[in-house]
């Protein structure tokens, strides 16, 4: 199982001090989170893109490419690449191009994007946020594994024997999570392709992420991938640490009240107890992560939202300290004793090489 850290990007004045980073110093402590990630034994750094204030993360191929240079074995992802106002055939390019930039350590998370202004800033409507997630990802499927493509469709001009350059590195192309918190035709999509299910799992309760992940393994084994308990999932979640849960409740709940998503709303104690954020000790969190399973069965990937909210940098360090020395090693341990042999890990570029390598066919 992969457990990593995914960023939004925000930049958040601290409410603790009224301080706001400046667009560099959040870029910059991206990057040192990603390395600190590495440092302490995590598997994944995804960053989300985003095309409006007070987020910065505009371009996460430029982002993980650096990255790249500064790590050795972390995956690099997105959460998420929106599928709906990039050009698939740029989306190909870029992502071909990183694999071979970090020799394979990379993956995509694919969605809609909730921005609404965004779609028109790009030429398109968010009314047809559906039909394009469908189509665009339809023609980068084929990129990635033709040479030369003929295609025409509703959203963009036709092409005629065009070829994406860089071709997949190895011939395999990056691996492929559809994310969505509540779009059911993006759990159908994911599981048509047989690709990874990635469900957000931050502002929903429990039952809802349970029917989203429970249509998306039905309807993976309807296609013909594999078992129900064999779909690729992965889930989010934000967690906030201390050594005791008072501690960590005190110190986070400003941040809370404040932050531009969940300030406004329930108290913490009711959004801690309706969904799955989780503040409290590393013991806490271990129990409420491994209870996951519990709803959504087995699955091969964690990302913890961290940084979110104006957090400081220093703040967030410690949090990966305790992620990587307390909390995972055990989560590690445990998901692995209770998981059936024949539920696969998660997907990585050399398991997919090899397996192509094996059937003699797409790794997919």
């Amino acid at each position: 199982m992969q457990f990593g850290v995914f960023t939004v990007g925000d930049v958040t004045p601290d409410p603790t001090t009224g301080r706001t980073p400046t667009e560099g110093e959040r870029l910059q402590a991206m990057v040192t989170i990603a390395r600190k990630a590495e440092e302490v034994g995590l598997d994944v750094f995804a960053t989300g893109e985003h095309h409006n204030p007070p987020f910065v993360p505009s371009s996460p191929t430029t982002m993980l490419g650096y990255i790249a240079g500064l790590t050795e074995r972390l995956i690099l992802s997105t959460a998420t690449t929106l599928i709906t106002t990039n050009d698939p055939v740029k989306i190909a390019e870029d992502f071909a191009m990183l694999q071979h930039m970090a020799d394979g350590r990379v993956d995509l998370m694919l969605g809609r994007g909730n921005q609404g202004p965004v779609y028109p800033w790009f030429g398109q409507d968010i009314r047809q946020g559906i039909p394009l997630s469908i189509e665009n990802y339809h023609l980068l499927h084929r990129l990635w594994r033709e040479d030369v493509v003929d295609w025409q469709g509703r959203f963009r001009t036709p092409l005629q024997g065009f070829t994406s350059t860089p071709r997949p590195l190895d011939g395999v192309p990056p691996f492929v999570w559809h994310g969505s918190i509540r779009s059911p035709e993006i759990a159908e999509q994911a599981a048509y392709y047989g690709n990874g299910f990635f469900h957000n799992h931050i502002f929903w309760p429990k039952e809802h992420t349970q029917r989203m992940v429970e249509l998306y393994r039905q309807r993976f084994e309807h296609y013909g991938h594999g078992s129900a308990d064999q779909a690729v999932v992965g889930l989010g979640g934000q967690v906030f640490m201390r050594r005791n849960s008072q501690d960590a409740v005190a110190e986070f709940r400003p941040y809370f009240d404040d932050a531009p998503v969940y300030g406004g709303g329930p108290s913490l104690e009711r959004f801690m107890a309706d969904t799955p954020l989780t503040v409290g000790s590393p013991q806490q969190v271990i129990d409420r992560t491994l209870s996951f399973r519990d709803y959504v069965g087995d699955y091969q990937r964690q990302l913890f939202l961290i940084d979110h909210a104006g957090l400081p940098l220093k703040t967030v360090l410690e949090q990966l300290d305790m992620l990587g020395e307390e909390v995972v090693p055990v989560l590690r341990e445990e998901f692995a004793a209770r998981k059936p042999d024949h539920v696969p890990e998660a997907p990585t570029h050399e398991s997919r090489r090899a397996q192509q390598q094996n059937t003699g066919g797409s790794a997919e």
